[in-house]
């Protein structure tokens, strides 16, 4: 699938992965829509770069859907990236003190990491589904989600995060056999320890301590990485329903 003529929604498009994806579909020739809720951040790029930001709560039908319909009328919404974050709950399923671990905590985590990603994915492929194909093989789009190698290797104390990231890597291949017919990929990716600019001055704390845990390279994983496995997803028609770790071969321990 060619990039450059289709239009683009990152959805986190602010953050480190986000931005960094921006930037690299915005180099290969895409229309691209930045959805997020940092306006600073997104009103900076589009001075810069002359991309549309589109304030958007991802967990909103509202919002999501007038992001999309940004999008299309840039051209045809054929590529989905959805980096977004947002606060995580944690703790030990039982505390030390005896209580178990807070519902309503578990619930948001559960919203903005695995729920807003299915808003997301079903918004954009009914936009995509609309599309003329762009070969013979009826190719229309690729939706892109993230999620976490804490899917398979949570933390004490990750259940929350752990359980909504699990969700989307389940999602994965469910949504791509739902999608064949319409011409439209999934495909999920797994970051490990990423070096982003959301840890500020911890970042030489965390990459001095995450760094010698890694195979190799022995650092942390830097934003354009991920942004050039977004393009490669995009332009490789068969890759499909898979999740890929992107982690220098990091197993996350215990804790």
């Amino acid at each position: 699938m060619e990039i450059a003529g289709s239009s683009a929604l990152v959805v986190g498009g602010t953050g480190g992965l986000g931005e960094a994806t921006v930037r690299r579909l915005h180099a290969a020739g895409a229309a691209v829509v930045v959805a997020d809720l940092a306006d600073d951040k997104g009103k900076a790029l589009e001075a810069e770069l002359g991309v549309r930001y589109v304030r958007t709560d991802a967990t909103s039908e509202e919002d999501v859907r007038t992001a999309v319909g940004e999008a299309e009328t840039l051209g045809p919404l054929r590529i989905s990236v959805d980096a977004h974050g947002g606060p995580a709950s944690g703790g030990r399923l039982i505390g030390r003190d005896g209580e178990p671990l807070d519902l309503a905590g578990f619930r948001q985590t559960i919203d903005i990491y695995l729920t807003a990603v299915f808003n997301v994915m079903r918004l954009t492929a009914a936009a995509m589904a609309r599309q003329e194909p762009v070969d013979e093989d009826g190719a229309r789009g690729v939706i892109v989600n993230t999620a976490s190698i804490a899917a398979y290797e949570g933390q004490i104390g990750q259940l929350p995060y752990a359980a909504a990231k699990g969700g989307v890597v389940g999602m994965t291949l469910v949504a791509a056999r739902d999608l064949s017919p319409l011409g439209v990929r999934v495909v999920t990716i797994a970051p490990g320890t990423f070096l982003t600019p959301a840890y500020g001055q911890a970042g030489d704390r965390l990459e001095a301590y995450w760094g010698p845990q890694i195979p190799h390279p022995r650092r942390m994983g830097r934003s354009p990485e991920y942004a050039a496995l977004v393009q490669h997803i995009c332009e490789n028609d068969y890759l499909n329903g898979e999740v890929i770790r992107l982690d220098g071969a990091l197993r996350f321990p215990p804790k």
